[in-house]
C-alpha cells in the first residue's frame, strides 16, 4: 500500500516537472519571437534614415521627382534635434579652434545667385545652391572636395537663385539637418525642393533666433526673427546666421533687406564680423549704412553674375564699403572666392578687387524671380529665359529680344519657360 502511494507521488512529480519544462521552453520561444518582431517593426517604421546612404538613381542633369512613397510625408513632421544643437540660453557663442585646424568658406561662383560651402574638420554646411541650372555644378564642386555628406543645408529663402539647385544636392547627398524660413512660395522651384525633401524621407526645421549650432569646432547662431511677418517681401524672411571659429567670424544674411536688418540690430545679438557676405548680391535695398556699421567687417564678399541685368552690386553700397576701408571680393570678377581661417587670421585664395565697378541695371526698377522682371526671349523657339541662363549665351542675336512682360503675360502670348533656368 505504501509502495503504491509512493509510485503515484513519483508519477505526479514527473508530470509536474514535464509541465514546467514545457512552460519554460514556451516562455523562451515567445521571448525570442518578441525580440524579432520588435526589430522588424522598427525597421519597417523608420524607413530610410536621413543620414543613410542610398543608391544613386538619377543622372547628372536631372532629378526624378516622382515617388509613390512620399505622399504621407509633410513639412509638419517632427525632427529630434536635441543631439545636434546647443541652445542659446546663456551659451558661449565662441567656436574653439584646435591647433592646426582650419575653417574653409567657399563662396562658389554660380553666376547671379548664392551658394556657400563651409567646412570645418569632417563637418560641412551648404548655404543655398544657386539657380535651377546650377545644381549639378554645385554638386560637382562638392565632389571635387570629397564632400560626401552635409551636416546642414540652409535654404535662406525661396527665391530661385538661392534654392533652385538645392533639390539636386539634397537628392544626391545625405544631409543631417535642413533649415528653411517660415515663408513659402507658390513656384515650381519651391515645389521641386519640397518634393525632393519628402522623397528622401526628411523634413526641414525653421530655426529660432538665438539658437546656437555646432559645426565641428565652429559654432553659428541664428539671427533671424522667424516670428516676424514681413508681408510679401520674401527677401526679409531670409535665414541669417553668424559663424564663429576661434577669434574669427563670418556673417551670412541671404537677401535680407532693410526691415530684416533693422530687426537684427534691435535683436541685441552680436553682429560684429570679420567677413560679411553682401546681402542681396550688393543691392541698395539692403546693406544699409546702419547695418554695415553694426557689422563693421574687414572683408566683404559679393556673389553676383558678370554683367548681370539687375545692376549688382550697386554704387551706393560700394561707396559705403570703400569709405569704411573694407576689402572687397567679387565672384563676378574673381570667380570662386575661398576664405580660410586658422582661428586667428583669415586668408583668401585671391587678392581683393580694386575695380570698385558698380553694376548697370537694364530697364526700370527690378522685380526678381517671377514678377515683372526682365526676361530674354528667343523669338525663334518661342521660349523665355532668365538673363543669366546658359542658353542665352548660345542664342543668335537676331533671335534675342528683351522683355519687361511678366511670366504670365509671356505664357499668354505663346511663349514657354526655359526648362533649364525655369524662369
Amino acid at each position: 500500500m505504501r509502495n503504491m502511494r509512493i509510485t503515484k507521488i513519483r508519477r505526479r512529480m514527473k508530470k509536474r516537472n514535464a509541465g514546467m519544462m514545457v512552460l519554460l521552453l514556451l516562455c523562451l520561444f515567445l521571448s525570442g519571437c518578441g525580440n524579432l518582431w520588435t526589430k522588424d517593426a522598427v525597421d519597417e517604421d523608420i524607413g530610410a534614415s536621413p543620414t543613410q546612404t542610398t543608391e544613386e538613381t538619377v543622372s547628372d542633369t536631372a532629378v526624378d521627382k516622382e515617388s509613390p512613397d512620399t505622399e504621407d510625408f509633410t513639412d509638419e513632421l517632427e525632427f529630434d534635434e536635441s543631439s545636434l544643437i546647443k541652445r542659446g540660453d546663456g551659451a558661449d557663442n565662441t567656436g574653439s579652434a584646435g591647433d592646426g585646424e582650419t575653417l574653409e568658406v567657399h563662396f562658389i561662383d554660380i553666376g547671379q545667385g548664392d551658394s556657400v560651402l563651409i567646412r570645418q574638420g569632417n563637418s560641412s554646411m551648404l548655404i543655398d545652391a544657386g539657380n535651377n541650372s546650377k545644381g549639378t555644378a554645385v554638386w560637382s564642386y562638392l565632389r571635387s572636395l570629397n564632400v560626401e555628406s552635409l551636416d546642414y543645408a540652409v535654404a535662406t529663402h525661396p527665391d530661385a537663385d538661392h534654392i533652385g539647385g538645392l533639390d539636386v544636392i539634397l537628392y544626391k547627398i545625405d544631409c543631417g539637418m535642413i533649415f528653411m524660413p517660415s515663408v513659402k512660395k507658390d513656384t515650381k522651384t519651391y515645389e521641386e525642393l519640397m518634393d525632393t525633401i519628402k522623397q528622401r524621407r526628411q523634413t526641414y526645421i525653421v530655426p529660432e533666433r538665438g539658437t546656437i549650432y555646432t559645426l565641428g569646432n565652429a559654432q553659428f547662431e541664428i539671427l533671424t526673427d522667424t516670428g516676424r511677418d514681413y508681408g510679401e517681401n520674401v527677401n526679409d524672411y531670409s535665414i541669417a546666421l553668424r559663424l564663429v571659429f576661434g577669434n574669427t567670424s563670418f556673417l551670412f544674411t541671404g537677401d535680407a533687406e532693410e526691415a530684416a536688418e533693422r530687426d537684427m540690430i534691435e535683436g541685441g545679438q552680436n553682429l560684429l564680423s570679420d567677413v560679411y557676405k553682401a546681402s542681396h548680391h550688393g543691392a541698395d535695398t539692403a546693406n544699409t549704412e546702419e547695418f554695415l556699421t553694426a557689422v563693421n567687417p574687414k572683408y566683404c564678399v559679393i556673389s553676383c553674375g558678370q554683367d548681370n541685368t539687375y545692376g549688382h552690386p550697386r554704387a551706393g553700397f560700394l561707396n559705403r564699403l570703400r569709405a569704411m576701408g573694407v576689402k572687397v571680393f567679387r565672384t563676378d570678377e574673381q570667380g570662386t572666392v575661398v576664405a580660410v581661417s586658422d582661428g586667428e587670421n583669415i586668408t583668401f585664395n585671391t587678392g581683393s578687387s580694386t575695380s570698385w565697378k558698380a553694376g548697370e541695371p537694364i530697364g526700370s526698377e527690378e522685380i526678381e524671380n517671377g514678377g515683372n522682371g526682365r526676361y530674354i526671349l528667343n523669338t525663334s523657339t518661342k521660349k523665355f529665359h532668365e538673363p543669366d541662363c546658359s542658353s542665352v549665351k548660345k542664342m543668335s542675336d537676331k533671335n534675342k529680344k528683351e522683355s519687361d512682360q511678366s511670366r504670365e503675360e509671356l505664357i499668354a502670348g505663346g511663349y514657354e519657360p526655359c526648362k533649364n533656368c525655369n524662369p
